[in-house]
Order: structure tokens, then sequence, then C-alpha cells
């Protein structure tokens, strides 16, 4: 089954800059797929996640919120 990761992201975020950047490596390797989602774009997500974000969100389960941890989210999505 392909992954799908999903960063939480908020234009005025210089955090999601960065975890985008740097999980962008682990998630190619791991042959998963990346989408950006500006929660500031939908009402519902921007209740949800207020400030939290950035937040990484693998098939639909929230894996980290903030710091994200390279090697975590290599055998997160090294699981089947």
């Amino acid at each position: 089954m392909a992954k799908n990761v999903e960063l939480m992201v908020r234009e005025t975020c210089g955090s999601c800059e960065r975890v985008a950047q740097q999980i962008a490596p682990v998630i190619a390797a791991a042959d998963a797929t990346l989408t950006l989602v500006d929660v500031d774009a939908d009402q519902e997500l921007a209740m949800e996640y207020g400030d939290r974000v950035p937040v990484v969100v693998i098939n639909g389960e929230e894996f980290a919120c903030w710091e994200v941890d390279n090697d975590e989210l290599a055998q997160e999505l090294d699981r089947n």
C-alpha cells in the first residue's frame, strides 16, 4: 500500500518550511508521496490544528507535531 504523507502547514510558518525540506528525502526514499496542506485554506483544519503546525500525518494518522525524527519517520514508512 502506498504511503501518503501530509504535512499540515501555514504560509507564515518558518518551521513548516524547514520540516518540509528535512523530511522530503526520507519520504522520497520510502517511495511515499508528500502533500503540503495549508491549514488556513480550510476553516475546519485551521480550527483543528490551530498553532500546532507543522504536523505530519501518515495515511490519515497524526505521526508528529512540530519536530520530526527522520529515523522514526523512516521506520514508520517502512511498516506495512
